[in-house]
């Protein structure tokens, strides 16, 4: 149950606080007073999307919050989003003039999903939109879904076919890409053998621009080998260095010094040699001429297939040959994985059969005893000659909502065929019928609160009062509250809150005050007779309230 809701710097609203109690509430006020922006303040707890043109003027921020009487079966909900539970929970909105909105459940930032999947249990708000939405055929099966207590099997039938949909999906999209893949496929096993011809990981290739380098300039190497070989030639440096080192045999035994020189000369003498002998097995082997003509080939290969690729070297290259290799692969996994979900498809396509063929037998079988049932209420509402069908008709193909289609068929004339409800019924029998939903809705739903804003549009007079005994009816099970303009629905109420707005230091203020008997007495006369107010809509105003 709503215990009460305040409004902080929204639109017109500088700071307001209502207190609910159970039973049946109205909001009455002059048209501009400020109703909706009550409202449209109750949907930010609802968790719809805030706009920031409803701070006030010269706020840093608006903020609306709601206190609810929260019965201990929601504590698993509480548990299960890690919120500290309270008997009297506070919801609080905020919305930021930078830009942000924040959402919190007893103190706790949350995200606006929590807070919606928590508060559309406390309250349905019904709105002159929802009685043009009755016009629609999906709104009007899932009103009859609901009423029928079928909305578990429909979310279990809607799960499943949403997973349906996105296998067919997953399967086309499988399917297109395997007929490209197979399309390129011949093209795609060419490139990849004209890439394996270049041997793409061997070592060699690493060398390769080397390798040709030697043969290019194998007679400069040659000379280079060469030099360095003749150091071990006759008189060469070698010899020389011997002898020096012969020299120094006896003086290096007088002087430390010379002990050192003798010691390096030995060792250079050791390393002459073995460059020279190093240089010498190397001059000694002829280049291949075969070799470098495959050395020649091979880079030729690599450059077109450079070119070819667009790759800028071998490691892109590589990445190529890798991608090839995948999409060659992935045509038989491909196939293999269409194979699998044709499967899976058809035990789905059995499934989601059985589901909607289940649902729509309950929908024919359980219609009937709706119609009845909103007939008798309609009739109660001064529509004593109204027919109310539903059509339901079996398609051939699945649909979101099973096999069924529907039409509501409505006639409040006696010997009139029942037509189409949006082409056979008025704003008034339309405002009749959509209370009458609601009235089974909420026996069926059992929320604590329900909101009407201007349910009662395009009726008058007895209607009117129907209509009021019958809101008052439904607040028997917790609380209803209605916006209106009707003097006979206000004067059912137990509770009446006046919406006002006046001037204040040059700028337009919303009030909301409670009612007493004496002022509710007044604001009924009102309803029926303006500002100027009479003396019989006084006397009509007592009658009603003493109804």
């Amino acid at each position: 149950m709503l215990l009460y809701l305040r409004i902080q710097n929204f639109a017109l609203i500088d700071d307001v606080t209502l207190h609910f109690n159970r039973g049946f509430s109205v909001l009455t006020g002059e048209t501009g007073s400020g109703k909706s922006i009550i409202l449209a303040a109750t949907n930010l707890i609802l968790g719809e999307r805030a706009d920031l043109k409803i701070i006030a003027p010269g706020a840093k921020k608006a903020i609306v919050e709601a206190s609810f009487s929260v019965p201990t079966s929601f504590k698993p909900f509480f548990e299960h989003h890690e919120l500290d539970f309270e008997a009297q929970s506070i919801i609080r909105r905020e919305v930021l003039s930078e830009g942000k909105s924040r959402a919190f459940i007893n103190d706790t930032p949350v995200q606006l999903a929590v807070l919606k999947s928590l508060t559309e249990q406390f309250i349905q708000i019904h709105s002159q939109y929802n009685t043009l939405e009755l016009k629609s055929k999906s709104y009007q099966l899932h009103l009859l879904d609901v009423l029928l207590g079928l909305e578990q099997e429909r979310n279990t039938y809607e799960k499943e076919f949403l997973h349906y949909t996105h296998l067919l999906d997953l399967r086309l999209q499988k399917a297109q890409e395997l007929a490209q893949l197979q399309q390129q496929q011949d093209y795609n096993a060419f490139m990849l053998q004209e890439l394996e011809a270049l041997r793409l990981h061997d070592p060699a290739l690493e060398t390769l621009d080397q390798d040709l380098d030697r043969f290019e300039y194998g007679e400069q190497l040659q000379l280079a080998y060469a030099g360095v070989e003749s150091l071990l030639q006759e008189n060469g440096v070698y010899d020389q260095l011997y002898r020096l080192k012969q020299e120094l045999e006896k003086p290096r035994q007088i002087d430390p010094a010379l002990q050192q020189y003798y010691e390096r000369l030995s060792a250079m003498l050791i390393e002459i040699k073995e460059l020279a002998r190093d240089a010498a097995s190397f001059s000694a082997t002829e280049l291949d001429v075969s070799q470098h003509q495959q050395l020649l080939q091979w880079q030729d290969q690599l450059n077109t297939c450079l070119l070819k690729h667009r790759a800028l070297n071998v490691s892109e290259l590589r990445k190529v040959y890798e991608d090839l290799s995948s999409k060659v692969g992935n045509l038989q996994d491909l196939s293999h994985e269409l194979t699998q979900l044709d499967q899976e498809i058809a035990r789905f396509r059995t499934t989601i059969e059985q589901l909607a063929t289940e649902l729509h037998l309950k929908r024919s079988s359980g219609a009937p005893g709706i119609s009845e049932r909103l007939q008798k209420i309609l009739h109660g509402l001064k529509l004593p000659h109204t027919t109310l069908t539903f059509q339901l008709n079996q398609t051939a193909e699945l649909q979101l909502n099973g096999y069924t289609q529907i039409q509501l068929l409505f006639s409040a004339n006696l010997g009139h065929q029942p037509l189409a409800v949006e082409k056979a019924a008025s704003g008034g029998e339309l405002s009749r019928l959509m209370l009458a939903l609601q009235q089974m809705v909420s026996e069926k739903k059992a929320l604590p609160t329900i909101i009407f804003d201007e349910i009662d549009t395009g009726v008058s007079g007895e209607v009117a009062l129907k209509m009021a005994s019958l809101l008052q009816e439904m607040s028997k099970n917790g609380q209803c509250l209605a916006i209106t303009h009707l003097p006979q629905v206000a004067a059912k109420a137990a509770h009446h809150f006046k919406v006002s707005k006046e001037l204040v230091a040059d700028r337009m203020i919303t009030s909301v005050s409670t009612l007493n008997l004496p002022e509710r007495r007044i604001e009924i006369a009102r309803l029926m007779s303006g500002e100027q107010i009479s003396d019989a809509a006084l006397q009509h105003a007592d009658n009603l309230l003493a109804q």
